[in-house]
């Protein structure tokens, strides 16, 4: 289990334990933390689970993108070089303490 931590974009954070296996995503979506709609539900179509990792250690201990995510993130609402889509983003031990930063809207 990890300790994720989620920053709206007016600055409200929410801490929430979600358990090994999850996506980021679903941790936001199970603990009704606003800012990450999911509309595809996980199936990395829709680009509505857009976060920025402003940390570059995080940002370089993530996994490596998958096929499609750049893609997907083009769809986003201001992508930068340090989106991510949630969904995409496995929860291990090795990111208890990551904290991700959501825009200020999804499309």
């Amino acid at each position: 289990m990890a300790k994720i931590k989620y920053i709206e974009f007016n600055g409200t954070e929410h801490e929430a334990d979600v358990a090994n296996g999850l996506s980021v995503m679903e941790g936001a979506i199970q603990n009704d933390i606003p800012g990450i709609d999911a509309d595809c539900g996980g199936g990395m179509s829709c680009a509505t689970c857009h976060v920025y990792i402003n940390d570059d250690e995080w940002f370089k201990k993530l996994p490596e993108k998958e096929m499609g995510e750049d893609d997907m993130l083009d769809q986003a609402f201001e992508p930068k070089s340090n989106s991510r889509l949630s969904c995409q983003l496995i929860v291990s031990d090795d990111l208890d303490g990551l904290t991700v930063h959501m825009p200020e809207k999804q499309v």
